[in-house]
């Protein structure tokens, strides 16, 4: 874990403390990496309810409810299929907030059209939905890293508008 996620996490950590927020992941690419680094902190199991690896779509479409319309017509890796993959996220596990990733860490399954590095992410709550795109390949694992620590950008930038609506 590098300092910077790990600092990440850790404002996270303390910002789902303090107001009693809930999270849960859907990882496709990240295969559970995002969570992890969530779970690294002491005291995540007080807001981390849990995740799902979604790694075929199948398991999007039968766990995160994920339309196979949105499969067939933009794919697993897109941004709407990110935001239903979130938004089921969020249901199954009842939680308030979710975050998910799909993408193509490589070093192979890219098309000219989604190459290699191709990654989305989205996070939400009942109110508010958020995506960023990757879309450099820097290998595997870098791709990896990479998609991890904006999932927690996203949801940390999420979070904090949400915290300071209340």
């Amino acid at each position: 874990m590098s300092v910077e996620t790990k600092t990440l996490s850790k404002e996270i950590s303390e910002i789902f403390w303090r107001e009693g927020f809930t999270l849960a992941t859907a990882e496709s690419c990240t295969a559970g990496n995002v969570a992890a680094i969530i779970t690294a902190i002491p005291g995540s199991s007080r807001f981390y309810k849990g995740g799902i690896v979604a790694y075929s779509n199948e398991v999007k479409q039968n766990l995160l409810h994920v339309k196979e319309e949105t499969l067939s017509e933009h794919g697993a890796v897109s941004e709407e299929t990110v935001v239903e993959m979130a938004r089921g996220a969020m249901e199954v596990l009842g939680v308030d907030f979710a975050v998910a990733t799909s993408g193509i860490a490589g070093p192979t399954g890219g098309t000219q059209e989604k190459p290699v590095g191709t990654i989305w992410i989205a996070v939400c709550n009942k109110e508010i939905v958020i995506t960023g795109q990757l879309s450099e390949d820097n290998g595997r694992e870098q791709n990896v890293q990479a998609a991890t620590k904006k999932a927690l950008q996203l949801l940390l930038e999420i979070c904090q508008n949400k915290g300071n609506e209340e």
